[in-house]
């Protein structure tokens, strides 16, 4: 299959020889397990249990708030302990409405689950709604609504389902190990997404580095001619959408646009067996695949984990710390998120916890930038990392969106090549989440702005009226007075 070139991109060392040979396992239970009700893009679910009841495996636990949402399943079959606060899997470690359950042991699934013969029966409606039931979002790391992604065929002209398994961040392989095991049933999701998506093309998108996974998916797809297996080059971030898409059609996605602009949607290999388990068997999400990896873990390993267990118990189960890491990472080493701590638990888009030695981060001092350019030669998206750092730093927001802050991918490519240790993609996210802070804040003084004149306008109408009652009782009051003196 012919692909074609991208700009920029580095070469890190993929290091996944620690954990590339080591076969799924089940990771046993923990004692509790604390399931949030933000596991997504959008809105939070709404708690659908109360403190003490018992549940099933699979059974509804929170549900989705609108069409951006995505309702919460059980992990496994107990008793709900309470719902409150609990640390979030995200770098701030703040904490979000979670809801605690106490394992019964049993594992007992919820009576009456059952998948459909034949997907392909189905209207592309009904599919996405069985996958929105199931609480499948984008397992890739988004954790975009799946459904949601599935109905863009009502408004865009759509070709091409790509399903990518570039897994292009070092360490992380999980993606790797599930289309090794389970290819067929990442073939079949992928399949029912694209009868859902009404496309006639397959494209599946593998890294160099993973030729178990690439010989396993060409074998399944053999059958299919509208499928096909592309063997990508190794480069990062390979895995960043809109380059896996123009590296295997040609087509570039407008400046933040959507790949389905260009009639082409992509989802993840994880999202692919999940809408398989959920069409075939009926099952929701309540379990994923993580890597535990790093050189400061024991013994690394690819684990299935029920959502909500704590990290800890992941590190537990992998035989613990060799030595104490210099940093611990949610995801991949390039774009992952640091741990607040080992409590919070495993979400649907946790695909890596990684412990990593100092010899491998490779900390240094910053020192001043000596204007080398290879952030700009390493810059997937074109722009220029060191002027949009500068103008960060300075506190010129405005600036740095001028220069295309908003079509940063934040894949740190540029921190990873400069010389002088510059954390550029922390300046970036910085200016990110400032601009988003900054948009909440004028919406909100907006939506003030509009509740008073509103209450403005209702207060007027209100003495209006009352003006209006009080001309009448003086009109009908002097009626009778104009009667009697005729």
């Amino acid at each position: 299959m012919k692909l074609f070139k991208i700009r920029g991109g580095v070469h890190p060392e993929d290091r996944k020889h620690l954990a590339a040979n080591q076969a799924i396992e089940d990771l046993p239970l923990a004692p509790l397990l604390h399931v949030p009700l933000q596991q997504h893009i959008g809105n939070p679910a709404t708690p659908a249990v109360r403190r003490g009841q018992r549940v099933a495996k699979g059974e509804l636990i929170g549900a989705a708030q609108g069409p951006m949402s995505a309702p919460v399943h059980a992990p496994t079959s107990g008793r709900i302990m309470g719902i409150g606060s609990f640390p979030a899997h995200h770098a701030s470690g703040l904490s979000v409405r979670t809801i605690t359950l106490q394992p019964d042991g049993e594992d007992r699934w919820l009576e009456g689950l059952e998948g459909v013969p034949d997907p392909f029966a189905l209207t592309p409606e009904d599919v996405a709604a069985r996958v929105a039931a199931a609480g499948i979002v984008g397992m890739g790391g988004a954790t975009f609504p799946s459904a949601v992604k599935l109905n863009l065929r009502t408004k865009y002209s759509l070709h091409t389902l790509v399903i990518n398994g570039a897994e292009c961040e070092p360490y992380l392989t999980c993606d790797d190990r599930l289309m090794r095991e389970h290819a067929a049933g990442v073939l079949d999701g992928a399949r029912i997404m694209a009868h859902a998506l009404g496309v006639s093309r397959i494209i599946i998108g593998i890294e160099n580095n993973k030729p178990q996974a690439q010989d396993a998916m060409t074998g399944v797809a053999a059958p299919y001619p509208e499928i096909r297996v592309a063997h990508l080059p190794m480069r990062f971030p390979m895995g960043s959408e809109k380059h896996l898409v123009q590296t295997l059609t040609g087509l570039e996605t407008p400046a933040r646009g959507l790949t389905a602009d260009i009639g082409i949607v992509v989802h993840n290999p994880a999202t692919a067996f999940a809408v398989h388990q959920a069409l075939r068997q009926g099952r929701p999400l309540v379990a994923r695949l993580v890597t535990v990896s790093g050189a400061a873990i024991n013994r690394p390993r690819n684990l299935r984990v029920p959502l909500g267990t704590p990290v800890q118990h992941l590190i537990d189960h992998c035989g613990g710390f060799r030595e104490d890491p210099a940093k611990l990472v949610s995801g991949g080493p390039m774009m992952g998120q640091p741990l607040p701590s080992t409590r919070v638990p495993i979400v649907k888009g946790s695909n890596g916890v990684l412990a990593l030695t100092a010899t491998e981060i490779n900390a240094g001092p910053s020192s001043p930038c000596i204007r080398c350019g290879s952030c700009v030669d390493a810059c997937p998206c074109g722009l220029l990392p060191l002027n949009m750092a500068a103008h960060a730093r300075a506190g010129d927001l405005e600036g740095t969106v001028r220069l295309g802050l908003m079509d940063c991918i934040g894949c740190g490519s540029c921190s990873f090549v400069c010389p002088s240790h510059i954390p550029l993609v922390q300046f970036f996210n910085y200016a990110k989440g400032e601009m988003a802070a900054r948009g909440r804040a004028k919406q909100k003084q907006t939506e003030t702005r509009r509740l008073v004149e509103g209450r403005a306008e209702r207060m007027e109408a209100i003495q209006r009226a009352k003006r209006e009652a009080m001309a009448a009782r003086k009109r009908d009051t002097a009626k009778p007075a104009a009667a009697a003196e005729a």
